[in-house]
């Protein structure tokens, strides 16, 4: 058995009642279950619809997520989050090379990593010596002025733990970020790579090993072992080509506002709702949301 759901943005249009039945008929699924009026609703389905895209790509234009996955085992036990661009809007490198006066030149290597057409460590690598000399106080400035949360972040994480679950916040990005983001948005653990500093100002280093798409797999891996849990028990998110490893190896992988790259090769793909959505896959009701 499988399930179909149907998550709008919160903020957005409202998922329309005639579109969710309309489908529900067209496939023969089972009855639509609310979990959100206007926002997010689902229905059981005997088998994955041969025409499955067809109709995603259709209901893309109307500002509406649809995700199919195994009705049994949907809801995790751990999140495993990505942070830059994924549990906030930014990307941190970005925001310090921007005050650094090199911020066009660090933006495109970005991009151009997070789609998967450089390797992931020499790219963090050429932009972390173009912060050579920076003042170590302008990360302060960074997340007092630059950084904004992805919205439902703190639901996502305090409903997971409601729930008996664990939360780790995973990234390429810096251990000064995920160390602020993650006690702002109540992870237990996080894991990052750490900017080298002497004399008060970063040296354009980083510290090794880098932490890159192989450590994210490493970091659910130690997680779930440690837990006692399996990868089946993971609900990961993230948006970057350094996430697919992570996203494959969870039990459900989602891609969030991910990178056209990215998101073809993950079967959950969620380009308008927000953090929340993470719950309705679950099957949570927002009245069971903490």
């Amino acid at each position: 058995m499988f399930i179909a759901s149907l998550i709008a943005n919160p903020a957005g249009r409202p998922l329309d009642r005639v579109a969710v039945e309309s489908l529900r008929d067209a496939w023969g699924g089972g009855a639509a279950v609310w979990l959100n009026p206007g926002v997010a609703a689902e229905f059981d389905l005997p088998q994955v619809p041969a025409n499955q895209w067809e109709i995603w790509q259709g209901l893309q234009a109307l500002g509406l997520d649809l995700c199919i996955q195994p009705a049994e085992g949907r809801q995790k036990r751990m999140l495993l989050a990505d942070m830059d661009s994924t549990m906030i809007g930014q990307e941190c490198i970005d925001e310090l090379a921007d005050m650094a006066g090199v911020g066009a030149r660090v933006k495109g290597i970005t991009a151009r990593a997070m789609n998967g057409e450089l390797d992931f460590e020499a790219a963090l690598t050429e932009r972390v010596a173009l912060l050579g000399g920076l003042p170590e106080t302008v990360i302060a400035r960074v997340l007092a002025e630059r950084i904004s949360y992805t919205p439902g972040g703190r639901v996502l994480v305090a409903t997971m733990h409601a729930f008996g679950g664990h939360a780790v916040l995973v990234s390429g990005g810096f251990t000064a970020f995920t160390a602020a983001v993650a006690a702002h948005l109540g992870f237990d653990e996080h894991h990052a790579n750490t900017l080298l500093v002497a004399d008060g100002k970063l040296t354009g280093k980083v510290a090794r090993p880098i932490l890159g798409r192989a450590a994210k797999v490493s970091a659910l891996e130690r997680a779930t072992a440690r837990l006692g849990l399996t990868a089946a028990d993971v609900i990961a998110v993230g948006d970057g080509a350094n996430d697919l490893g992570m996203l494959h190896l969870a039990g459900a992988g989602v891609a969030l506002h991910a990178k056209p790259a990215v998101a073809a090769q993950c079967d959950l793909r969620i380009n308008h709702g927000d953090l929340t959505a993470l719950l309705y896959l679950q099957g949570y009701a927002v009245t069971d949301f903490a």
